[in-house]
């Protein structure tokens, strides 16, 4: 029984290597260049977050670090988050020349933030919280490319995000649970699916529907602030109560 346990345990960490797999096709068809290799690109994105997003439940269940404590699945899955949501997005907007010239100086600026941002250890917060922008680049990546803005609005958002890396705010962990999680997981699911759609047709008949697509991050991060604020009306309440007892 006990191997058993163990076979089920070692498939749960395969289950989430998989994910490596989606990186190294990202990155040839990024090398490739295109858009048809650009937006296949996208599509392995989206399979290696659905992969991170499930991973843990298969983790929880095979009790993997009571079975394989020599091994440390977080240490595994950090290694390909990095480069599904970071190194390989920021790659394909320097191969598709979405900041040209001395512009795409700001990626590395962006790839340097990530590192940071990983290599917190309060990252992820006890009560279940991402503390500061969670490096979701891949989301950063496919509204910049799909959507080609103008290039300073494209450098000021990447910009944003990689100052919104070192302030402390909390940013909702869905597959963790806690305050909107059903709203947010919900949303992902039809997302994913307008993601594909948009992914599939033709750029200029589906550049209203990336648009449209962009209510359900909007509304991400909304949420985040209210849990940002919520979390700092009760810090500061405590801080008084503390000051008068």
């Amino acid at each position: 029984m006990t191997r058993v346990r163990k076979a089920f345990a070692w498939l749960a960490h395969l289950y989430t290597a998989m994910g490596l797999v989606c990186a190294a096709g990202m990155a040839v068809l990024i090398v490739r260049g295109g858009d048809l290799s650009f937006r296949r690109a996208f599509m392995l994105m989206m399979a290696a977050t659905a992969i991170d997003a499930t991973d843990g439940w298969f983790a929880r269940r095979a009790h993997v670090k009571e079975m394989l404590p020599q091994f440390d699945g977080r240490a595994l899955d950090d290694l390909i988050d990095f480069h599904t949501y970071t190194s390989l997005p920021l790659l394909l907007l320097w191969r598709a020349a979405a900041l040209p010239g001395a512009l795409a100086s700001i990626l590395i600026l962006a790839l340097l933030a990530s590192a940071y941002g990983f290599s917190q250890t309060n990252a992820k917060t006890d009560d279940g919280f991402f503390l500061g922008f969670p490096s979701y680049w891949n989301i950063v990546a496919f509204y910049v490319y799909m959507l080609q803005p103008p290039v300073w609005v494209s450098a000021a958002t990447i910009l944003t995000c990689t100052v919104l890396t070192f302030v402390p705010t909390r940013y909702i962990y869905a597959t963790r649970g806690g305050p909107f999680a059903a709203v947010v997981n919900g949303g992902a699911v039809v997302w994913f699916t307008v993601i594909g759609i948009v992914l599939s047709a033709p750029r200029g008949a589906s550049t209203p529907l990336a648009i449209a697509s962009l209510i359900y991050p909007i509304v991400y991060l909304a949420l985040s602030a209210v849990i940002t604020g919520r979390h700092a009306s009760r810090a500061a309440s405590t801080a008084r109560s503390a000051r008068s007892a």
